[in-house]
């Protein structure tokens, strides 16, 4: 039985039905493309993708160190959204502090009702266990994760990892 086929998720909108403008598969590519704008030094404005394909068509090849981004899909009980914004808000403090490169949380905002996400960048994946180890010795960070079980608004949480294929990122579309 899918998620989707509960009682429990009456009004929730089953994918490929969503209003919003990006499938889950779109958001998943354009993650991984601000994942790695963001590591790359890339000011925050940029996230076109034309704007990130022009930065780095225009440097030379290898002069970037590619980087892994975390993509952690969230199912949140929808009706503490606010607990779950806050609980991301802390999040912008502690991540940085403990060597992550946040690109950012996200709520929902159409579509599902129950989907959240957070992504974070690393140089590799060395990078990412000794951010593991800081975060779990960080009291925000500790506070943070027990203040989520207490309140029991996270559901489900799943990480993903995420690289550029070569050859792939930041391709502009053709005109047509």
């Amino acid at each position: 039985m899918s998620s989707f086929d509960r009682p429990d998720n009456a009004g929730i909108t089953p994918a490929g039905t969503s209003t919003h403008p990006l499938s889950r598969r779109e958001f998943l590519a354009q993650a991984a493309l601000i994942g790695a704008v963001v590591a790359s030094g890339l000011p925050l404005k940029l996230i076109g993708q034309a704007d990130a394909a022009a930065f780095f068509a225009a440097q030379p090849p290898g002069s970037h160190a590619m980087t892994i981004t975390c993509i952690i899909r969230y199912e949140i009980d929808p009706f503490q959204r606010d607990a779950f914004k806050e609980y991301a808000q802390r999040w912008g403090r502690i991540i940085p502090r403990c060597g992550g490169h946040l690109v950012g949380y996200f709520l929902p905002w159409q579509g599902t009702n129950y989907v959240g996400w957070g992504l974070i960048a690393f140089e590799s994946l060395a990078s990412y266990e000794a951010y593991q180890a800081r975060l779990k010795k960080d009291p925000e960070a500790l506070q943070n994760f027990a203040m989520a079980q207490s309140k029991r608004f996270i559901v489900r949480e799943e990480r993903n990892f995420v690289e550029v294929v070569d050859g792939t990122f930041g391709i502009a579309a053709a005109a047509v």
